[in-house]
């Protein structure tokens, strides 16, 4: 009889045939006379979904089905991975196999992966657990040396089912129940919620309005300048009265009142001398803790510009593919205490010029010893810290050699000595006035170099802590201590000569917007928002949600619309403020709170311990649905109780009452959306859309199918069968030429500009005739930048304008550009680049990038969303380009996409459409088969994988 092993992706299961004695392949798994291996492809089965229950009474969202609450939560093969399902019931049936292994990823969803796919197959054999840290054959014999029994696995089971169905729960019901009260029937809106994601949502939305609320508040610093025998130094003036209080913004060498400031100013300047004492200590900084994923995540983003959901693509890769890493989804910082003999194996395995002789120098020094920073079994739940293993790093790409030097590099300084610093404190007296310098010496670099570090200057401090530890004791040290080196201080010198003194103006900052990697820090410490202790014991391991689901998150927010990347920071939408500000008046606000994300962890974690009943827990989720569904059910927006504004309505003469939605007339004719097409409206432009039955150009709406920006004109129109108004977008399109008013009228060709919408239209006679043309239209507003009446008239009469400075890319970056003309199209001309510089500080010649030839291009058709675009093929790469425009190539993409050949009928479906159907057959870097769409990106110049609902 034999053993079936199910690995959760193909790629494991092939290690594991390695490992377990080189098991040959017989088509998708590997056997021999006492091992069957195969994988799941990730998630192969999920639970049904409301109109996989009742499609009649589900299909639709109605808020009187609501809420769901099933008596049986059901199960279902993934759709992409039918396939694989039918595979892995067929080797569970067979009769030579007695035993199954479950070998899914070591924690809650690689349990919740095999569990569900065994209660689907109706399997009835019995189960054991290779609970596996790290992916070196090693690593593997030793997991299944120490296979785990089902009985101790039932609570991490049952935490791992109870996590995804109170989730199922929670966000069917939630979502369905606040889109239709939100959004009614308007498609395409969907006002998606759930216990982790609105939680973080609420924390970045939260800061935005702390940000836009913020109020400046002046304030004045002195510095002085002085001098002795061995140099000059800088001084900062310290206020005598200083005591910590609650204004965050206090410190102690800020004087919030400048005549205060200018007093003191003049009497330092009045002083030549200055009294000068200083005193010296000693100063360590221990080094950083090992990395655990949100660590990374979070260096990775900071350092490197990598997101979180990249970060650990690129993680899980060098755990799976190349086996350099252990497993990189923890939440502990911490080694077993047995694995002191294993670090030192890893230490002699390290290469590198670079880092080598750092790894050696902790084994010849006896570094490596019993030490509750780093070996501490307390601190470790399912998995141990991420550190490399022994096998080989050389065949990794550029950016994933930098990941992994990230966590050797920690690996190799964890085990090093505090680094140590002379610290002097110099204080200058001009009379009653007190100036404070510090200088910061390092007098041993210990675990600072092993990232280079030999000695402290202006800005080698910052580079060491941002290299180095992210405790609260570094930045204190870094806080606390000055970088410049002081000129010595001599024996006998008791005074220094008074240089100068200077007042510096200046304001206290908002808050900065969250990043990934300070959201990041924000969802994993959220328990200290939480007032009941246990809640936030039970979140401080883990927060809002875990380390391998964080980044999956905020990728989640960003697909829903209620994020934005404006460069590295993160930018909640109007969509989002909406939902906090509805969730808030539907008394719903324990969706945004932390509080049940740590209730649930906290009971979770008492499951995982048999210590809390499944059943209690589904229980108190059930009656947690029941009370938001109704909560939400029985909101009733009033109009009468809404705040009255100073907006007149066209309807009925009376002010506008600003509602939570929307700015509605007291007769109901009239109701003006806040959020008009992904845009907030502020209450200025809703006055000047009432007075003046239009607005606009105004930029920021949104495209709802490709999310690009753009800018458009709003009006005011009411229907003459109902009375009501409405608002709509005005492009300009729908006009007639003739009825236009000029703004400006040609001399020599009687040509006339107009305004229409968002757009000057240029119109002229048709050749003998009294009808009108449209010779040329520009945006009167484009990239965020207004384009005046005489950059239109430019086009005109030069057909350029001049240049243009401060456009907004959609990438928010600042560029310049001139508008040409060229008939009837406008194009961008940009001035020319400055030059690169190289290393010297001279110009470097750029390597002009070549075109690929089209020339012998099979051609496809036309690309109807790239106007006046040609769909070619080559021998590796699909392209549209534009036949009028000496074949300029404006988009790309190759034949061959993740091992997986496109066809041309898909391409001319992408062109067409903007999206094909699903598309199986696509292997990700880490062997795993997916399925997904492929839609144009924003500027179409390239296609994006979009994929379908779990």
């Amino acid at each position: 009889m034999k053993s079936l092993i199910i690995a959760e992706k193909p790629s494991v299961a092939a290690d594991l045939a390695r490992a377990l004695g080189k098991l040959p392949k017989k088509s998708d798994f590997f056997e021999n006379d006492r091992y069957v291996i195969s994988s799941a492809v990730g998630h192969v089965v999920e639970l049904r979904m409301p109109e996989d229950i009742d499609k009649k009474k589900y299909g639709f969202w109605r808020l009187e089905t609501l809420p769901i609450i099933p008596e049986k939560f059901e199960l279902k093969p993934i759709e992409s991975s039918k396939d694989r399902f039918a595979l892995l019931k067929k080797l569970l049936a067979r009769k030579d196999i007695d035993e199954v292994i479950n070998a899914c990823d070591a924690g809650r969803e690689g349990e919740l992966i095999f569990n569900y796919l065994y209660q689907l197959t109706k399997c009835a054999k019995p189960v054991r657990r290779a609970w596996i840290q790290t992916m070196t054959p090693q690593g593997i014999r030793t997991a299944f040396e120490r296979l785990r029994s089902a009985e101790e696995m039932a609570g991490l089971g049952d935490a791992a089912r109870c996590r995804s169905e109170s989730d199922w729960l929670i966000g069917i019901n939630g979502t369905r129940a606040i889109t239709k009260r939100m959004f009614g029937s308007r498609a395409g809106n969907v006002a998606s919620v759930g216990r982790v994601q609105t939680p973080t949502l609420a924390l970045i939305v939260g800061r935005e309005r702390d940000i836009r609320s913020f109020q400046p508040r002046d304030y004045w610093r002195i510095t002085a300048t002085f001098q002795i025998a061995a140099g000059t130094y800088e001084g900062t003036y310290q206020r005598p009265d200083f005591k910590k209080s609650d204004d965050e913004h206090d410190r102690v060498d800020r004087l919030w009142e400048k005549t205060a400031a200018e007093a003191i100013l003049a009497d330092c300047e009045k002083a030549p001398l200055a009294r000068v004492s200083e005193e010296k200590k000693a100063a360590t900084q221990a080094p950083p803790r090992l990395y655990d994923l949100t660590t990374l995540q979070r260096e990775a983003n900071s350092r490197l510009g990598l997101s979180a959901r990249r970060t650990l693509q690129i993680a899980q890769a060098l755990y799976e593919r190349h086996k350099v890493i252990s497993y990189p989804r923890t939440d502990s910082r911490a080694l077993p205490e047995d694995y002191i003999p294993t670090c030192r194996d890893v230490l002699a395995q390290i290469t590198g010029a670079d880092l080598a002789p750092h790894a050696s120098r902790v084994l010849d020094a006896g570094w490596v010893r019993p030490n509750k920073r780093i070996f501490n079994n307390a601190q470790i739940s399912d998995h141990f810290a991420i550190i490399p293993t022994t096998q080989s790093a050389a065949k990794l790409d550029d950016i994933e050699a930098k990941v992994f030097d990230m966590i050797a590099r920690r690996f190799v300084a964890v085990f090093h000595p505090a680094a140590e610093f002379a610290v002097t404190t110099r204080t200058s007296e001009i009379g009653p006035h007190r100036f404070k310098t510090e200088g910061k010496v390092l007098t041993a670099p210990g675990w600072l170099a092993v990232y280079g570090r030999s000695a402290i200057d202006e800005d080698e401090a910052d580079s060491a802590n941002r290299s180095g530890s992210s405790s609260k004791k570094a930045d204190s040290a870094k806080a606390s201590t000055g970088n410049k080196a002081l000129p010595a201080l001599g024996p006998t010198e008791a005074d220094a000569k008074t240089l100068s003194a200077e007042l510096h103006a200046e304001a206290t900052k908002a808050p900065p917007r969250y990043t990934e990697a300070t959201l990041l820090t924000a969802m994993e410490t959220a328990g200290k928002l939480l007032d009941a202790e246990e809640l936030a014991e039970a979140m401080k391991e883990r927060g809002l949600g875990t380390p391998a689901t964080r980044a999956d998150t905020i990728d989640g927010l960003i697909n829903q619309r209620y994020l934005e990347r404006e460069g590295r920071e993160l930018a909640p939408t109007p969509k989002a403020e909406q939902l906090l500000d509805f969730l808030t008046a539907v008394k719903a606000e324990a969706l945004t709170s932390p509080a049940m994300t740590g209730e649930w962890e906290f009971k979770l974690r008492q499951m995982e311990q048999s210590r809390f009943a499944r059943s209690d827990f589904m229980a108190e989720i059930v009656e947690q649905t029941k009370a938001l569904v109704e909560n939400v059910k029985h909101f009733e927006e009033d109009a009468a109780s809404g705040r009255e504004t100073t907006i007149p309505s066209p309807t009925d003469g009376l002010p506008l009452r600003e509602t939570l939605r929307a700015y509605k007339s007291q007769d109901g004719r009239l109701s003006i959306y806040k959020v008009i097409g992904g845009r907030k409206m502020e209450e200025d432009e809703v006055a000047t859309l009432v007075r003046d039955r239009a607005v606009g150009p105004l930029d920021g709406f949104v495209s709802a199918k490709t999310r690009s920006r753009f800018a458009a004109a709003l009006k005011l129109v009411e229907d003459p069968e109902t009375g009501k108004w409405k608002t709509e977008l005005d492009f300009g399109d729908k006009v007639d030429l003739g009825e236009l008013a000029p703004v400006w009228r040609d001399e020599k060709t009687g040509a006339e500009l107009c305004e229409t919408g968002p757009h000057y239209v240029l119109r002229q006679r048709k050749a003998d005739s009294d009808e009108w043309e449209q010779a040329f239209r520009v945006g009167r507003l484009m990239c965020q930048k207004p384009i005046t009446l005489d950059h239109a008239k430019q086009l005109v009469t030069e057909g350029k304008t001049e240049l243009i400075q401060g456009f907004i890319s959609k990438r928010g970056r600042p560029f310049d550009a001139y508008l040409t003309r060229d008939g009837a199209r406008i194009r961008w001309e940009f001035p020319p680049r400055a030059p690169k510089l190289g290393k010297d500080g001279k110009p470097s010649a750029r390597k002009p990038k070549t075109p690929p030839d089209l020339s012998a291009a099979t051609v496809l058709g036309e690309s109807k969303l790239h106007r006046g675009g040609e769909l070619v093929q080559t021998a590796d790469a699909y392209y549209v380009r534009k036949p009028d425009e000496d074949g300029r190539i404006v988009f790309e993409i190759k034949r061959s996409l993740c091992g997986r050949e496109l066809q041309p009928e898909e391409i001319q479906q992408l062109v067409s459409d903007g999206k094909t159907g699903l598309l199986a057959g696509f292997t990700s870097k880490r062997g795993s088969e997916f399925s997904a769409y492929l839609v144009l990106s924003p500027r179409k110049s390239k296609a994006d994988f979009e994929f379908p609902p779990r």
